[in-house]
Order: C-alpha cells, then structure tokens, then sequence
C-alpha cells in the first residue's frame, strides 16, 4: 500500500468498498483538521499496523456481503485495536465477519429516514435521542456479533447503528457523510476526536512546511521542470515547488492556440513578473492549429494535442539545456525531475486495479502516461490534496485570487469545447463568446459561486433574423454547474435576467452567433465538458 501520510500526523484510513461517497467520507474527517487517505479494500493488517493509523473507516459499497466476487477486508483489520467504523456496507461486512447475521431486506431504506438513538454511544454524544439521516441500502444486519450492542434503530432496521466500545468497533447503516445527514458531521467528529483521539494537526500551514520537506528530500540540488498551464493545480504546484527549492524550478508555458482570452498574458505577469520563477514561454500556436485542421473527433483531439505537448514540452527541455550550456552554468547535467499537479482525486479516478470495486470514471492527462524516453522522475507535491485544499494552499502561498480561483479548464483547451473542426475562425468566435460569459459571471458576482461556467460551439446552423436580414449563423451554448470536486454536478438555476443578458451580448457582440441555448444537464448521467 502507497501511501502519503505523513507519520507524526493523526490520520484516518479509508477502505474503499466501492461507494460513491468514499470521497465525501474522505472530504469530511479533513474538515475536521485531521488527515484522511483512502486505501484499497483488502489492504492486509500488517501493512495498515505499520503505518499507524488513528482509525479506519469501511466505506460503504454497491455488493451484498453475500455476492460471489463481492470485496471483503483482510478480516484480521478487526483485531488490531484499531477504532473501526463500518459505513452501510462497511457495517454489514463488519457483523458478516465477526459472527453475526445480513439479510436481504423486502423492503429497501433509501432516502432520507429518522434514526432513534436507543443506547448511549460515544458516537452520538450531544445528539439527543433522534435525528434526520439519509439511507441507501437493501441489506440489514438481523444478528448482533457476539460482544455487540444496538445503539439506535429506525423504522425498517432494529440494528440502525451498532458497537462494540470494548474492541472499539462501531457501525452505522445510514450515511453520516453525506448533507442530507445533517448532524453526520458531528457523528464523524465524535469517532475521530472522541474514540480515535485524533488532533487536529491537519492545516494548509503543516502541509505547506512538510511538502517543502519533501520536495527538497526528493529533488536533492537536482533541476525540476514543470508544465505550467496558468491553471490552479499547476500554478500552485509552481508557487510550491520555488517557495521550496527556488531557481532549481524552471516553468514551461505552451501556448498551444487554443487558450482562454488573455491567458499568456496573465501568466508571464504573475509567474515571472511577481514570483520571479525561471519561466520559458512558447508559442506553439501555428504548430497545433495545422495539427487539429480537418478533424472532429472528440478522442482524436485530445491525443493529437497530447502527443504534440510532449514533442514541444521536450524541445523546449532541450533548448533549455543548451541555454545553461551558453551562460556557462556550473550544474547543466539535464531536467532529472517533472513536475505534475496531480489531485487526490486524480489518483482515485485514474487508478484502475483488477479487484478494486471503485470504478474508472476518465483518465487524466497528468496522471501516468508519460512516455518513457523522456526519462523523467516525478514530482507531485499537491497529490494528497482536494481541490478546495490546493485554492486553500494558493492563498497561503500568495498567488493572487484571479488565478486561485479561477475556474477549472480542460488540459486540451477551447478544442474540447468546439464541437466539431477546429478553426481560427471558430476558436475566435468561441473565446469571444466565453470572454462575455465569464466577464458577465463576474460582474453579476456569480463566476465565485459556480464551479464552473463556460460557453460551447456547436457544429449547428440556424436561421435568424438580424434587423432585416436573414441570418443563417452558428449556436453557442452555455454550460454552468456548482459542484464540490468535479466528480458529480448540477446546473445553476440562475437569474432569468443575467442568462438574458448574456445571450444578448453575445447574439449581439459575436460575429457568427445568432442562438444562445443553456445546458440544463447535470453529472451523472452527463459529463461538465461537452467533450
């Protein structure tokens, strides 16, 4: 087992079982200053006992106990006197293997439900005797291990949480992580202060100083080259990285053509303007345009921009080299380390394991596939955080607020939001169209609350009437969601006026458009981008 945390830290370990909250669980104990990793379902005992955890977790999971190829711990987790709690499935696998019963249920619990606390538990410590909780599960435990007790019930389950305070072992059936449990995060709390003892000794100042620790650990007097995107992930993993080893960081900035309005600008300003880090610009522009012209598929473009990324990153590596070369550097052996704003949640989607329950949603551009021949080491200073964490780390590190909570932007650029060929002529219409959304968002003091709020070309023609003329012009298409990490979605309901006046600018101010429709999609079953 791989894992990240840092040994003098408190630390909650969860065991994915396949659940589509295990990253909610995990986002939770953090809100709680205390550090949390998820793990794979059957990671052995003596691997979890080496790294000493304050607490494990069982995730909750799709399977019934009882299902042929359904994903079991090692069940020697249960002895370690570790505190162990079991989350909806995470319960039932703990009753399954200690002895106890699970039973098919005739009628399934999902939704929201009233939990009655029966006993006193540590768990429910200042709730009072009932609470409103959210369920979704079809198996129930009808037996007790021996040793446990029931600690509350609801209408369709005797055994709605259950514990075993000697052995440290407890289990809920409903959901504590999730909103539509409002006081789940005080149960949560109770397991990781009360009964795990943990400290609240995780905070953005702890993990800046330890990530420069690292770093430095790692890199050594080394050379470390990172592609810089003007991005968060990237612009904070460069803010990092020269706040911990300096002008051994040099920046690459790629413009591939196919940037946001005033994108290289606002890079070459704050990177190496303000920050002074060691920063190559190269407009590549020309290079990916010819590359992209004539084809539309969506798959094809992502790997045609990928590929010729790394071509232009790797030439600019080398004149790099012979840069030092000419100036006489003391230490120009070559770039041994790149550097990458890999997410935590990066690492979970893309980790694909025969046997994991935990299914791949996508691949990420920044997460493996490099090739070899470019022979380096990776650097990945942020990958144990979320995204709300690395914004929290931007601030820390004094990036300005523009570009710590800027908006998240696909790594092949306005090309996966031009439905279709990729033209200068449709790429100018497009960032024209997304300058008036994000601009409008701004003013309107929307572009801080969205997760994200974008425009979309369509490869559709329309007739329209522009004074007297008939037109027959392009559709542009609004995509606005609120999200927390990118991984689910819903679009924004927002004012009827500031969708009016945006369609109106744009219809009006962008030459080629004469239809502005919204997307009112959310993910799942959709995806944010369009492509």
């Amino acid at each position: 087992m791989k894992t990240v945390a840092p040994l003098t830290h408190s630390k909650i370990f969860i065991l994915d079982f396949g659940s589509q909250y295990t990253q909610v669980i995990a986002r939770r104990i953090r809100e709680c200053q205390v550090y949390s990793e998820i793990v794979r379902f059957d990671t052995p005992a003596t691997e979890i006992a080496k790294l000493k955890p304050n607490g494990l977790i069982l995730s909750g999971g799709p399977a019934s106990v009882y299902d042929k190829g359904a994903p079991h711990p090692d069940p020697e987790i249960f002895s370690l006197g570790i505190p162990v709690l079991g989350i909806c499935y995470g319960m039932q696998l703990m009753a399954h293997h200690l002895g106890g019963e699970v039973e098919f249920s005739q009628r399934r619990e999902y939704g929201p439900g009233m939990l009655h606390i029966t006993d006193s538990s540590q768990l429910f410590n200042g709730l009072g005797e009932q609470i409103d909780i959210w369920n979704s599960h079809g198996d129930k435990v009808t037996t007790l291990p021996a040793g446990f007790r029931g600690a509350a019930r609801t209408e369709n389950s005797k055994f709605a949480a259950i514990e075993d305070p000697g052995r440290k072992l407890y289990g809920l059936q409903f959901h504590p992580e999730v909103a539509h449990t409002p006081r789940g995060k005080e149960i949560l709390q109770n397991f990781v202060y009360h009964i795990c003892h943990c400290a609240m000794d995780w905070t953005m100042g702890s993990f800046i100083e330890e990530a420069c620790a690292r770093i430095r650990k790692q890199v050594g007097d080394q050379k470390v080259v990172l592609g810089l995107s003007g991005g968060v992930d990237s612009s904070v993993t460069a803010a990092l990285l020269h706040k911990a080893i300096g002008d051994q960081l040099t920046c690459i900035f790629v413009n591939n053509g196919l940037l946001r309005s005033r994108e290289e600008e606002i890079v070459q300003r704050v990177f190496g303007e303000n920050f002074h880090v060691r920063l190559k610009y190269v407009d590549a522009s020309e290079r990916f345009l010819a590359l992209l012209k004539g084809v539309t598929d969506p798959e094809t473009k992502r790997k045609l921009i990928g590929n010729e990324f790394i071509k232009v990153f790797q030439h600019a590596t080398e004149e790099l080299l012979e840069e030092d070369r000419r100036n006489g550097a003391r230490k120009h052996g070559g770039y041994r380390f790149l550097a990458q704003g890999t997410l935590y949640p990066d690492v979970i989607e893309s980790v694909s394991i025969e046997g994991n329950p935990a299914q791949v949603i996508k691949s990420h551009h920044n997460v493996g596939g490099l090739p070899e021949k470019m022979h380096f080491e990776l650097v990945e200073p942020v990958r144990q955080l979320f995204k709300d964490e690395v914004r929290q780390a931007g601030l820390q590190l004094g990036l300005p607020k523009e570009i710590v909570y800027r908006q998240p932007f696909p790594g092949p650029g306005l090309a996966v939001r031009i439905l279709g060929e990729v033209t200068p002529e449709r790429l100018s219409i497009l960032r024209e169209a997304d300058t008036i959304v994000v601009s409008e968002m701004e003013s309107s003091d929307w572009y801080y609350r969205v997760w994200q709020s974008f425009a979309v070309l369509l490869p559709v023609r329309s007739v329209g009437v522009m004074g007297d003329q008939r037109t027959y012009e392009n559709t542009v298409v609004l995509r606005i969601v609120e999200s927390q990490d990118g991984m689910t979605a819903d679009w924004v309901r927002l004012p009827y006026e500031l969708l009016a006046r945006i369609s109106t600018r744009v219809s009006n101010e962008v030459k080629g458009v004469n239809r502005v429709c919204y997307d009112i999609s959310s993910k799942p079953p959709s995806t944010i981008e369009w492509e």
